[in-house]
C-alpha cells in the first residue's frame, strides 16, 4: 500500500492594506487641582463686579444753567439735608447753553427719582424777601432735591434757578394768580389776610400767549379755609396813593410788604364767599384794593348821559351819587355810543354810567318797578349834573338830584341805551348867570348917565366953592370985635333989667309982664349964644345943619374971652 500524499496547505491570503492611525482623546476621569485658583479668581472677580454695580446706585442727569459751585466727586446731593448721593461728572451740554451734571444716587435712595422731582443748588442767597443758605459758607454748596409725586424710573431732570419757597410735601393750599402786571411782587413775597402773614409766593412766570403774569402761591394748611371762590386778591406792594373825587387817598402796607412786596386777600363788601377753594384754582390779582372793590360792583341799570358842558376832570370809575348816596360809577366817556353824524348835529358829550338802584329800593319794591319809578322821577325834575368832588384835584363826579323849575323832559332812547336828561351846573351855570348880568349892564345907557354925573359933579364943585366963601365970611364976622362987644352989651342990659324987675316987688301985673319979657330975652340970649358957639365951632352948620358929620372947612379956634 502506498503512503498517502500530504495535503497542501491552503494559500495564505494577502494582507489587507493597513488603515492610517487615528488619535483618540479619552477624557480623564480625574479633576486636576490646578484649575482651582483661576476658577476662584473668576468667581471672585464676578462677585466684585456685581457688588460694585449693586452698591453704586442709579445715575441721574440734571441740566443746570451753570456749574457754579458744583465740583465733581465733592459736591453732595441731599434730600431734607440728608446725603443721598454725590456729583459724579460735570460736562457741557451739546448746545453749549447749559451744563449736564451726572448725579450718582446712593443705594436705597433710587425711589427719590420720580416724575416732578426738583433739583437746585443751595448757596448763600440774600434778597428783600428772605435770607437763606448762610450755612454753606462753611460747609460748601450742595445740590438739594425735592422728590416729586410722579412715576419712578425717571433719570433726566431740569434744575431750578431759585430754591422753592415750600417743599412739595408740605400740606397747604396751592393756587394760581393771574395779573396784567407783576409790580414788585416776587418769589418769596408774603400773602396777608387782614395784615397777618398766611402764605408765600412760590413762582413768578410770564405767559407770552395770554400776556399775563402768573403767580403760583402757597397758603398754609391752617389758613386754607379762609380762601373761598368769592375771595379777592390784590397787590399791596408799595404805597398806594390815589387822587379822585374823594380827595387824596393814601394806603400803606406792612413794613415787610413795603420792602419785599406782598399780596392780600379777603371777601370784600358786596362779594359772596361761596365754596372753599381747592388746589389749582385760578384767581385774578388786582392792582390795588380799590380796583378789587370796584370789581364787586353789580349794576342793574346802564344809562347814557349827554352833557352840554366840558367833562374835563371826569374819569372812568368816578362815582354817581344821589344826595351823597353812592349809586354807581362812570364806565366810559366817548362819542362811540352815539351815531357817527351826531357830533355835527349834537355836540353834547356822551357819558356811560352803571347804576345799582338797590339802595333806593323800598320794602316790597321789585326790580321791574324801578324803570317806571325812574321815568316818573325824571318827569318830576330828576336830572344828572356834574359836581366837583375835590377842589385840590379838580376831579368831578355825577350828582343825580331833583332840580327846581326844571324844563319838562322824559327818559329817551339812543341806540341800546336809555338816556337820562342832564342839567348844567357848577361854573357853567355861574358863567351863564354872569353873562346875563353883563348883558343887562351892557343894555344900560351908560354914556348918557356918565355925562349927567359929570355935569352934576361940576355943579356940586361950584356950589361947594361958593359955600366955602360964605363960611369964610361968617367966620370973619363972628370973630370980629363988634360981635364980641354986642354980646357983652346984651349981657349987661339983661342984668340991669333983672335988677329993675326985682325992685318992683313980687306983686303987680307989670312985674309979671317984665318977668316974662326977661325970660324970653334970656331964652333968646341963650339961643343966640348957642348959635354963636355953634357957628364958631362948626361954621358949615349954617349951610349943612347941625346933624352934618362932614366938615369941609377946618375948625376955627374960638377967641379967648
Amino acid at each position: 500500500m502506498s503512503a498517502p500524499e500530504p495535503q497542501k496547505p491552503d494559500p495564505v491570503p494577502a494582507p489587507a492594506p493597513a488603515e492610517p492611525p487615528r488619535a483618540v482623546v479619552r477624557r480623564s476621569r480625574r479633576w486636576s487641582s490646578v484649575w482651582i485658583v483661576p476658577v476662584t479668581a473668576i468667581l471672585l472677580a464676578g462677585w466684585m463686579v456685581w457688588q460694585h454695580y449693586h452698591d453704586v446706585g442709579p445715575l441721574a442727569l440734571v441740566r443746570f444753567s451753570t456749574a457754579d459751585s458744583i465740583v465733581s466727586g465733592k459736591t453732595e446731593v441731599r434730600c431734607r439735608s440728608v446725603r443721598v448721593g454725590v456729583v459724579e461728572q460735570v460736562q457741557l451740554a451739546a448746545d453749549l447753553q447749559s451744563v449736564v451734571v451726572s448725579l450718582r444716587i446712593d443705594v436705597g435712595a433710587e425711589g427719590l427719582l420720580r416724575g416732578g422731582t426738583r433739583f437746585w443748588v443751595v448757596r448763600p442767597r440774600i434778597s428783600a424777601a428772605n435770607i437763606s443758605g448762610l450755612g454753606t459758607i462753611i460747609t460748601g454748596s450742595y445740590i438739594e432735591m425735592d422728590p416729586g409725586d410722579g412715576l419712578q424710573g425717571v433719570h433726566h431732570f431740569e434744575s431750578l434757578e431759585l430754591p422753592p419757597v415750600t417743599a412739595s410735601n408740605v400740606p397747604g393750599l396751592r393756587l394760581t394768580l393771574l395779573a396784567d402786571t407783576g409790580g414788585s411782587l416776587a418769589v418769596g413775597s408774603p400773602l396777608y389776610y387782614r395784615g397777618f402773614d398766611v402764605g408765600r409766593v412760590e413762582t413768578r412766570t410770564f405767559d407770552i400767549e395770554k400776556e399775563q403774569v402768573r403767580f403760583d402761591v402757597f397758603i398754609r394748611e391752617e389758613h386754607a379755609r379762609l380762601v373761598t371762590r368769592g375771595t379777592s386778591f390784590w397787590n399791596t406792594s408799595g404805597i398806594d396813593v390815589s387822587a379822585g373825587s374823594e380827595g387824596f387817598r393814601i394806603r400803606t402796607p406792612a413794613l415787610q410788604a413795603l420792602l419785599a412786596g406782598g399780596a392780600s386777600f379777603a371777601v370784600l363788601d358786596g362779594g359772596v364767599a361761596g365754596e372753599p377753594a381747592k388746589n389749582g384754582d385760578v384767581f385774578k390779582l388786582y392792582a390795588s384794593e380799590t380796583e378789587a372793590e370796584a370789581a364787586q360792583f353789580n349794576p342793574d341799570h346802564v344809562l347814557l348821559l349827554l352833557f352840554e358842558q366840558s367833562v374835563r376832570g371826569l374819569k372812568k370809575g368816578a362815582p354817581v351819587e344821589f344826595r351823597g348816596l353812592n349809586l354807581g360809577r362812570v364806565v366810559d366817556v366817548s362819542f362811540k355810543y352815539t351815531p357817527s353824524d351826531t357830533l355835527r348835529k349834537d355836540p353834547r358829550v356822551p357819558v356811560l354810567v352803571e347804576l345799582d338802584l338797590r339802595p333806593l329800593r323800598t320794602t316790597g319794591q321789585k326790580r321791574e318797578d324801578e324803570d317806571a319809578i325812574l321815568a316818573e322821577a325824571v318827569k318830576n325834575g330828576l336830572r344828572a349834573k356834574l359836581g366837583t368832588g375835590s377842589l385840590l384835584t379838580g376831579a368831578l363826579f355825577i350828582d343825580i338830584d331833583f332840580v327846581a323849575d326844571a324844563p319838562p323832559a322824559e327818559m329817551a332812547k339812543l341806540g341800546e341805551f336809555d338816556v337820562m336828561p342832564t342839567q348844567s351846573s357848577g361854573l357853567v351855570q355861574l358863567e351863564a348867570k354872569v353873562n346875563a348880568i353883563l348883558a343887562k349892564i351892557e343894555a344900560l345907557p351908560l354914556d348918557e348917565t356918565l355925562g349927567k354925573f359929570g355935569r352934576t359933579a361940576d355943579e356940586i364943585t361950584k356950589t361947594v366953592a361958593e359955600a366955602r366963601g360964605a363960611l369964610d365970611a361968617a367966620h370973619k364976622l363972628l370973630a370980629s370985635e363988634k360981635t364980641q362987644n354986642l354980646t357983652a352989651e346984651m349981657d349987661a342990659t339983661l342984668k340991669q333989667l333983672r335988677a329993675s324987675v326985682k325992685s318992683l316987688g313980687p306983686e303987680g301985673s307989670v312985674q309979671g309982664d317984665l318977668q316974662r319979657t326977661l325970660d324970653e330975652l334970656r331964652a333968646a340970649l341963650r339961643a343966640f349964644k348957642a348959635l354963636s358957639d355953634g357957628v364958631a365951632e362948626k361954621p358949615n352948620s349954617l349951610i349943612f345943619g347941625r346933624k352934618e358929620t362932614g366938615n369941609p372947612m377946618p375948625r376955627a379956634k374960638r377967641p379967648s374971652p
